[in-house]
């Protein structure tokens, strides 16, 4: 892996107020290593210890995998604290108890406890929260971790967990600056999570890259569980407003699950979480009706997440790379959403928005493209070299203009796409930036 300091270049939460209280100016870039982590876990009593966690990586579909087994758990009446990255709105959408951020005056205060560690262990803001994360679940009682893997795997400052078991959800070119530039090579450093004598699930089914897991899997002594979303699922079902599908489970037998996350992806997310409860120890392990009534209610914003809002359609998705859009398409063609449908599209400079953007504007009536706000400096797109670059190509793509200005661009789209549909995509800043501008924050949060 690249020891270049860009991870926590990805991740820096801009325009969150909330972020400076939290903690002291922090160092720039990233040293790749636990050790400081591991340190600073030893100064505080090594918290993530204190409850049994969940541990969820993979490249899409991990904070879904998450947010579900977290609902599960919190329905079968365990205390549970989830922890994902990024945020939309607000950083504190990172820390969740029972389905709650936590309040701000708690993570400040929390902060606070562990600020005089995270400075002289030289932290950066990833490693940071994730300490925080820790340390606020066992403040708060927590019975129950699940944590979701920042970035890769191997290096990434969660795996200082040992958990009971934990996920990889699928493998994609995404980071590849840092993870490698090839799908196994990036299987690989997913792969780190796997400890020894830890069950790990999976919906990966590429044969070259389950082999990967499985060849760390077996050196670890790990049990491996592979689920196919295309055989094991049945009766799969998408609408606007859930996904439903039937799966045979080790743990609980036949189950017909429903979960308000929509499309044929999140039916393979819910069932991967599902597998992934099923080797919770039987102390820990929900019932079948838990999972049933878990799975329909986890809240999980800004994943094909549709609105109506004054007479106009809107579905807002994360899709923040290749993978991601073949997804967002997928869901895109399988909805009768209302049209004309016109894609806000605003992407981070570093991703490979060439391979995004044509599947996407061949799937709208009308595209602008534009730039998110809270989006960092050193990686902001430029709209108008992305609509020379898929101009030349047009050929079935949508009309395409670009307006920077965020709040404009998002005005337009709404007035070209009148009675019919919004399609915002491209990055979280995207869609966080969209959603305070149209008043639905996460969480019922008020907005900065």
């Amino acid at each position: 892996m690249s020891r270049s300091s860009a991870p926590d270049r990805l991740d820096r939460p801009f325009n969150d107020p909330l972020f400076e209280r939290l903690f002291p100016p922090l160092p720039a870039g990233v040293h790749w290593g636990l050790e400081r982590v591991e340190h600073a876990l030893d100064d505080l009593g090594r918290p993530e210890r204190r409850d049994p966690a969940l541990h969820v990586g993979g490249t899409n579909g991990k904070g879904s995998v998450a947010s579900t087994c977290a609902a599960v758990l919190q329905g079968a009446g365990r205390r549970t604290g989830l922890y994902t990255s990024p945020h939309l709105c607000s950083v504190r959408e990172r820390f969740q108890v029972d389905g709650s951020p936590l309040a701000e005056a708690s993570l400040v205060a929390y902060a606070d406890e562990i600020r005089s560690v995270v400075e002289a262990r030289g932290l950066t803001f990833f490693e940071a929260a994730t300490v925080l994360a820790f340390h606020a679940f066992a403040r708060e009682g927590v019975e129950v971790q699940v944590i979701e893997v920042g970035l890769g795997g191997r290096l990434d400052a969660t795996n200082v967990l040992t958990p009971v078991a934990c996920a990889l959800t699928n493998v994609a070119l995404d980071h590849a600056e840092f993870l490698g530039d090839t799908l196994p090579a990036i299987a690989r450093e997913k792969a780190g999570i796997i400890k020894a004598g830890v069950p790990v699930v999976t919906a990966e089914t590429a044969p070259e890259l389950l082999a990967v897991f499985r060849e760390v899997a077996d050196a670890r002594g790990a049990e491996l569980t592979a689920l196919d979303p295309t055989v094991d699922l049945t009766e799969v079902e998408v609408e606007r407003d859930h996904t439903a599908f039937t799966m045979e489970t080790g743990a609980w037998g036949t189950l017909r699950l429903r979960t308000p996350l929509v499309g044929r992806h999140q039916a393979a997310n819910a069932a991967l979480a599902v597998s992934l409860l099923g080797h919770l120890p039987p102390a820990l392990r929900p019932t079948g009706a838990d999972v049933v009534s878990g799975v329909a209610g986890v809240r999980w914003p800004g994943r094909d997440q549709i609105e109506e809002i004054d007479g106009t359609t809107w579905i807002f998705d994360v899709a923040h790379n290749v993978a991601g859009i073949d997804s967002l398409v997928s869901v895109l063609d399988r909805l009768r959403l209302p049209e004309p449908r016109v894609a806000l599209v605003g992407v981070l400079g570093d991703k490979e928005w060439r391979r995004m953007l044509p599947p996407l504007l061949g799937r709208v009536d009308r595209a602008v493209l534009t730039q998110p706000p809270s989006a960092p400096e050193t990686r902001r797109w430029d709209p108008a070299e992305a609509l020379a670059a898929v101009g030349a190509d047009s050929g079935e793509l949508c009309p395409v203009t670009v307006e920077a200005r965020f709040a404009t661009a998002l005005d337009q789209a709404r007035r070209a796409a009148g009675s019919g549909t919004v399609v915002v995509t491209g990055s979280c800043h995207t869609v966080g930036d969209a959603l305070r501008e149209v008043g639905r924050v996460p969480f019922g949060m008020a907005p900065f």
